[in-house]
């Protein structure tokens, strides 16, 4: 549990593991310097369940950095990350080990829901079975589940070397498609088990050109290390799963009007070449500076406007 100002959190989110059905694990804390009471609550906790919980740190090093961190001191045979400010159902990890465990799988996986004021998408969600269809293909349109969505045996994430660190938005993502390149052998335990909050802008989530540039990247990272399993999508719909996202979500932020984020990933498209020729008179002006861009856009919606009325 990589934890940074996260007082109004970290409580809950270690009593949700404290209080588990399954009572043989450990709580493996990793404070990235915090500047508030964190430390100390996650300390008072620690003294009043001797054993239970280790307290480590380091100096803003990020939450990456940190689950790396925790995962060199955890004891283990299998290992679940949980954030210091999401949980999980009370019978999260029984069912998820009993899954793993009945399928002889290597990782278990689980639904969730978004929740919180902010929340997008705050249905309870449960993801496909992604081993009984093409999971490859699935891979590759988007991170599979969240961090805290999965249980997974620590000889496996020994053998992929643990989290990268080179692409921080998606080191999650990186993670999952590197472990299905080492074993395909994975279970969906299907029940919402997990809870992500959202609470603000802060979060990793929420740069989303950045987001989608680091998908993109380790996704072509995947296809590189294990052709094997992509070859049979061919090179067109590869091409449409990879570069192409860069594409899809420009346009997905230019008719919300966020700018910011179109304007960057129209950029980037062009210079992956992953448009067609009737692209170009949306993605041509994202190479103008940014203040151009938006006035540019603004002078369009007002013409639209008018002609309207």
């Amino acid at each position: 549990m990589p934890c940074y100002n996260a007082a109004a959190y970290v409580e809950e989110a270690i009593v949700s593991v404290l209080e588990q059905t399954y009572p043989h694990n450990e709580v493996i804390v990793v404070d990235d310097g915090s500047q508030d009471a964190s430390r100390e609550i996650v300390t008072r906790l620690g003294e009043a369940h001797p054993g239970r919980i280790r307290l480590y740190q380091q100096d803003r090093k990020g939450p990456y950095p940190a689950r790396n961190l925790g995962l060199s001191h955890a004891r283990g045979e299998f290992v679940a990350f949980l954030d210091a400010d999401d949980w999980w159902r009370e019978d999260c990890l029984e069912v998820l080990l009993a899954a793993l465990r009945d399928n002889d799988a290597d990782l278990s996986y689980c639904g969730w829901q978004n929740v919180g004021e902010r929340a997008a998408n705050s249905e309870p969600y449960i993801p496909p079975a992604y081993e009984s269809e093409d999971a490859a293909a699935h891979f590759l349109r988007g991170c599979p589940w969240p961090i805290h969505a999965a249980l997974v045996r620590r000889s496996v994430l020994d053998a992929v070397g643990g989290f990268s660190e080179r692409r921080f938005s998606s080191m999650d993502y990186d993670l999952w498609l590197r472990i299905f390149g080492h074993t395909q052998k994975i279970v969906r335990a299907p029940e919402v088990l997990a809870f992500y909050r959202w609470h603000g802008s802060g979060q990793i989530s929420a740069t989303k050109w950045r987001q989608v540039l680091d998908a993109v990247e380790v996704r072509r990272d995947f296809i590189e290390s294990f052709p094997g399993l992509v070859d049979h999508l061919g090179k067109e719909r590869l091409e449409e799963l990879v570069d192409g996202q860069l594409l899809k979500e420009g346009y997905r932020a230019y008719w919300r009007r966020d700018l910011v984020n179109a304007r960057r990933l129209f950029a980037l498209s062009l210079r992956h070449r992953a448009w067609k020729a009737r692209d170009l008179k949306y993605l041509v002006p994202a190479l103008l500076p940014e203040f151009l861009f938006a006035k540019l856009v603004g002078v369009v919606d007002r013409k639209r406007g008018d002609e309207r009325a």
